[in-house]
């Protein structure tokens, strides 16, 4: 339950995203690839991650999406976490997307607990279809786990 204050707005974007009317603009739906690094306080290791989501245009600027993921920190020991959240943002240049996100995701060892991530981005269009991202999360972990940070770069596809 410590995590109901992050997860409601996650919900909330999460449930405008769904219920909002789309305005004759150009929704998409998106799959990435991504990889960095994943740190705390006592180590630092590689993480690769794809996501599924789908952005819906509040106006020509605004937009806010949900998505799904799957992410790996690429060490021993360690699962592959599942997640679910929102995102909101701007496009703030010429196919550029500047977006804040939270989500949810599940346990990535046994003795873990789930966690909430706290995310900032940036696209860049690359053409029509394609994009290239860069991202930091802070990924609230709580039960005496330290609190872990990601920076990631990916690539990915528009429909």
């Amino acid at each position: 339950m410590r995590n109901l204050p992050i997860l409601l707005p996650v919900a909330l974007v999460s449930a405008a995203a769904i219920a909002a009317p789309a305005p004759a603009l150009a929704d998409e739906t998106y799959v990435e690839g991504t990889g960095g690094i994943i740190w705390n306080h006592e180590e630092a290791n590689a993480v690769a991650a794809v996501t599924l989501g789908h952005d819906i245009d509040l106006s020509e600027r605004l937009f806010v999406g949900g998505e799904g993921f799957a992410e790996k920190v690429l060490a021993n020991d360690t699962r592959v976490v599942w997640g679910i959240g929102g995102r909101a943002g701007a496009r703030v240049l010429p196919g550029a997307k500047l977006y804040a996100a939270a989500n949810w995701q599940s346990k990535d060892c046994r003795e873990c607990s789930d966690a909430v991530g706290l995310s900032a981005g940036w696209e860049q269009d690359l053409n029509e279809k394609v994009y290239a991202k860069l991202e930091y999360k802070h990924v609230l972990i709580g039960n005496g786990e330290p609190d872990s940070d990601i920076v990631a770069v990916g690539i990915g596809t528009k429909f």
